[in-house]
């Protein structure tokens, strides 16, 4: 298995739980916030799904600017913008190469280092999983007690 297969594997065994967390949030909880000073239910998850696609798109590309450019997107539906955001990703990540992979990245004026995109991925990975726990907590508030387990494998 290719190491962009394996990094999509590992993508998808987080975001398909996101994913079923996102359809859980139906339009009348697209405001919800579990405290006055969270984010709403609606843009933790937009802030999700482009934040991982700027950090693949940087790292497929080789290049840092491409991170944080922000993202604007005409669909009003999250959940057919999580699906398009996360095939949109995993597309960037299988196009990846070996090459692509240990690239370095100079991101010096972003985190005030260089990385290879591998650990760049990593860093995307890591905040999908941090966000990824806050959206549990924005569901249960939401009144759902069925919820999937924190990871997917297969």
């Amino acid at each position: 298995m290719s190491r962009a297969q394996q990094w999509v594997q590992y993508f998808l065994s987080h975001r398909h739980v996101t994913l079923e967390l996102i359809n859980k949030i139906d339009e009348a909880h697209y405001g919800y916030k579990p405290t006055p000073t969270s984010m709403p239910a609606k843009q933790l998850a937009t802030h999700m799904l482009f934040s991982f696609y700027s950090f693949a798109n940087a790292a497929k590309h080789g290049d840092p600017a491409l991170f944080g450019q922000k993202i604007e997107d005409p669909e009003t539906n999250l959940a057919k913008l999580a699906e398009t955001y996360t095939e949109k990703t995993k597309q960037l990540i299988e196009s990846m190469s070996d090459d692509d992979f240990d690239r370095m990245l100079d991101l010096t004026s972003i985190f005030g280092v260089q990385i290879p995109a591998k650990q760049f991925l990593q860093m995307a990975m890591d905040h999908e999983i941090h966000h990824k726990g806050q959206l549990f907590v924005y569901v249960r508030g939401m009144g759902h007690t069925d919820l999937p387990l924190f990871v997917k494998r297969g």
